[in-house]
């Protein structure tokens, strides 16, 4: 194929910046080769391609931001470009990666896979939000633990989410409110799903739900119950001390510098919330009977304290402080004025200084 009046301009370009690189920054290096490979990317050997995107990479972290985005911009709907090219860009920080990620027809499932399972939350987020995502790829999703990971994905209307993923997005829900009206919005959502969810929903989604999805009265009804029996059962008792097992593996974790707040989420997302109060107990230096009344009987403050001195993110307080109050079968309710201790906590206190404050004085 014949070179274009273009192609020969950037080759121009990029001769006369090797010709004297002493005026030339590295924005302009990274541009003209960015440029040439766009052009150019199907018609080089496999030596030329690896060159260029060996070069692109050594120069990702010299070049401005801002040029890098302008590249990510340009390129995220051009059917032409080199699909190395779209992965350098898709990989870089989520700032240029965005728009690729949300809008690149290039990029394939084994490409998007590949970042839900090793790329950050960030990435993770604009995969959620990218058009017409199949299935492996929501239920990949669906697997994550960032709570804005998954609401972006049950926002996605286009989405295309089978019933098992579904399935678990919905108990999701049970724990993490705010899945919640976006799930119950979804006109893909199983009717029976919909009526699982009455369980444990707020009144206007309950009604919503019984107005907008095909169910028969007798089951409706039976959900309700179920949920008015849950909000009047007696808080669960906790065991004292917790099992012999659950000791010993707290202790090994603690011995081995593993006892962290991933494996506390972890623990607290599958229901183990005796095994969940010993770590905590032993991150904070606290004994189990200490940790209790101070952790579930005293407001959101003593359990924002507590996020705080463990290192688990603001982000991730209101999933915390909902899934340990219903384990215990009790109202995991936040007023306006609990928020703001909530904030104070996580904006004033650094770790030691929360800890600290947790201790009985």
């Amino acid at each position: 194929m014949a070179l274009t009046a273009r192609d020969m301009s950037d080759m121009g370009r990029l001769a006369q910046l090797a010709a004297n690189p002493q005026d030339t920054t590295r924005e302009e290096i990274f541009l003209a080769v960015a440029s040439l490979y766009r052009v150019q990317g199907a018609h080089l050997s496999e030596r030329e391609r690896e060159l260029m995107q060996d070069i692109l990479r050594r120069l990702t972290s010299d070049v401005e931001m801002a040029i890098r985005i302008a590249l990510a911009e340009r390129l995220a709907e051009d059917t032409t470009a080199p699909h190395e090219l779209i992965l350098l860009l898709a990989d870089d920080k989520i700032e240029v990666a965005r728009p690729i990620i949300l809008r690149s027809p290039l990029l394939t499932d084994t490409d998007v896979l590949r970042m839900v399972v090793e790329c950050d939350v960030g990435h993770q987020e604009a995969v959620a939000s990218r058009q017409n995502i199949s299935e492996p790829v929501t239920e990949a999703l669906a697997q994550c633990e960032a709570e804005s990971v998954l609401i972006a994905l049950v926002r996605n209307t286009t989405a295309k989410i089978s019933s098992t993923t579904f399935e678990g997005l919905v108990e999701k829900s049970r724990h993490v409110a705010s899945l919640q009206d976006p799930l119950a919005h979804r006109n893909d959502l199983p009717s029976e799903l919909a009526v699982r969810m009455c369980d444990w929903v707020s009144d206007a989604l309950r009604t919503y739900i019984s107005k907008n999805y095909k169910m028969e009265p007798a089951r409706l009804d039976a959900a309700f119950d179920r949920a008015e029996a849950v909000v009047k059962s007696e808080p669960a008792v906790p065991k004292t001390p917790p099992s012999e097992g659950a000791q010993k593996l707290v202790d090994k974790l603690a011995n081995a510098g593993q006892l962290k707040a991933g494996f506390l989420l972890r623990v607290l997302h599958q229901g183990q919330i005796d095994l969940f109060d010993l770590a905590l107990a032993r991150m904070l230096d606290l004994q189990l009977t200490e940790l209790r009344p101070i952790f579930y009987e005293k407001g959101p403050k003593p359990v924002a304290l507590a996020c705080r001195a463990v290192g688990i993110d603001r982000c991730v307080f209101a999933t915390v402080f909902n899934l340990s109050r219903q384990a215990r079968k009790m109202r995991p309710v936040l007023s306006a004025t609990d928020m703001g201790e909530v904030e104070a906590v996580f904006n004033t206190f650094n770790k030691p200084d929360a800890m600290a404050e947790l201790r009985p004085h």
